[in-house]
């Protein structure tokens, strides 16, 4: 460590990053392998001071070769390295009080930090403030760069390769920082006509939208949210005050707006928004129902998973459902709700993920379980050594009764609860039937209250693989949901 002093003001950020077992089991947790962080000053963005260090687990044997895969961190690198025990007064002078910054830390680093503190009996170190690139870049840089993982954007700007430790990947992630807001702040000068050309994928919102000047708004604490021993949510504050007015486009404060929304999940690549079909009765909705299929005309012969580019001229590729040559989307009637909403998860901007249980009848059981197949297939042929989570979940103590899970997307707007899924209403009128339009961006509490056991709807889902953190599968995502 380079001069670290317990005195010294708080007003730094500290860019962090863990590296950790790999799980090998369910229920079982990860063991910090290293910790490495940089203190940067919030007016240059320039390197300060540094600290990274080894640290040994309690148990040795959850370093594994899938484990090593990942990080190059082998047992006898860390035998005789300090326990956690060891360096957590360290840790916790670098941390407490000060903005964290990181990639992916709302998400992964944050809480291994709070449970390797939870795990030494001692309280954990709390920030000023988070800033999440992951969440930030995706919000603002766009899908340019590909997954918007480290790697991706290091290769996009020829940064070198991502090494997966701790002090390299920090580094890494400062100039990745500052590569993008070199390009964005050169975009904020150029016509719109030359940004959408040179452009070719984007976030949803508009290049007018990007180059616009942010306003502000009132800083965040750690009062204004809801904190327990596993939450992920944490305060977002800006570099600077917030009764100072962000106009100058370099200046990463004024990206500060950005970080909270959500990006369509940047640890599972997704599709960008797409419309949604209906059955044939009239709807109030904004839905293409021509993009999604019916159960009984499909020919479940014809699904197959296949590569597809992230974005153009693109390396980086993700595995797409389809039916021939169709993106393969689902409409599921009269799906019989299971459980309703769980949302005891977190995304990275704090807001909970909502997912719930629906019956499935053999013909849609049996379309999942050809997509599982083709997926795991293909996912297998590339090298991918995850484990497989199957989207047909069987009922335990119950024969013939598979269920599954449908996920409620999470919206990219600035508003913590909302989730980006329209719900309608099935009404009827003799042999009439009308969908209501009840909300395109319902909270928390709306979804709770219709999705209750017993439910009958209708679905309109995307089908998304994904292969993330030695966990793959198939997700199911609602784009539209018809409550009878």
């Amino acid at each position: 460590m380079v001069g670290l002093t317990p005195a010294e003001d708080r007003s730094k950020i500290a860019f962090f990053d863990v590296e950790t077992t790999i799980p090998f089991r369910v229920g079982q947790g990860y063991a910090i392998l290293e910790f490495g962080s940089i203190l940067v000053c919030p007016k240059k963005l320039v390197e300060l001071r540094n600290y990274s260090v080894l640290v040994r687990p309690a148990n040795l044997k959850l370093i594994t070769p899938r484990s090593v895969k990942c990080n190059g961190i082998k047992r006898e690198d860390v035998e005789s390295a300090p326990t956690f025990a060891d360096i957590a007064d360290t840790v916790y002078d670098i941390l407490h009080g000060r903005i964290w910054a990181g990639h992916n830390i709302l998400k992964f680093d944050c809480p291994r930090i709070r449970e390797a503190f939870a795990e030494i009996g001692r309280d954990p170190p709390e920030p000023k403030g988070t800033i999440d690139s992951l969440a930030l870049l995706t919000q603002r840089f766009g899908r340019r760069a590909g997954d918007m993982k480290m790697a991706t954007l290091a290769a996009y700007f020829g940064l070198g390769n991502q090494t997966h430790r701790s002090l390299d990947d920090v580094r890494m992630n400062l100039e990745v920082l500052k590569y993008c807001a070199t390009v964005l702040f050169l975009e904020s000068s150029l016509p719109d006509e030359l940004i959408e050309n040179s452009v070719t994928t984007t976030t949803p919102e508009t290049s007018s939208r990007r180059r616009r000047n942010i306003k502000t708004s009132p800083l965040q604490s750690p009062a204004d949210h809801q904190t327990g021993e596993n939450s992920t949510t944490i305060p977002i504050l800006s570099f600077v005050s917030s009764a100072e007015a962000q106009t100058d486009p370099f200046d990463m404060s004024t990206l500060r707006n950005e970080i909270a929304p959500e990006v369509l999940q940047s640890d599972v690549p997704m599709e960008e928004e797409q419309n949604q079909q209906s059955e044939t009765v009239t709807s109030e909705g904004t839905c293409d129902q021509e993009r999604f299929l019916e159960l009984d005309k499909m020919s479940i012969s014809s699904i197959r998973a296949t590569h597809v580019p992230l974005y153009d001229g693109s390396q980086t590729m993700k595995v797409q459902l389809c039916l021939g040559d169709r993106p393969l989307q689902l409409h599921c009637p009269h799906l019989k709700v299971r459980f309703g909403i769980n949302g005891k998860f977190m995304d990275k901007a704090g807001r909970r993920r909502l997912n719930f249980v629906v019956d499935l009848y053999p013909s849609l059981s049996n379309v999942l379980q050809e997509c599982d197949n083709a997926a795991q297939t293909i996912s297998v042929d590339s090298g991918s050594d995850s484990d497989w989570n199957p989207a047909v979940i069987p009922m335990k103590g119950f024969l013939n009764c598979p269920t599954a899970r449908i996920h409620i997307p999470t919206e990219l707007n600035g508003d913590v609860d909302r989730y980006a899924a329209e719900i309608h209403q099935k009404e009827f009128s003799g042999a009439i039937a009308t969908q209501k339009l009840i909300s395109s961006n319902p909270k928390a509490g709306e979804i709770e209250s219709l999705l209750n056991p017993g439910t009958v709807l209708d679905a309109f889902l995307s089908l998304e693989p994904y292969d993330y953190q030695q966990r793959a599968g198939i997700r199911l995502v609602a784009r539209k949901l018809v409550i009878h």
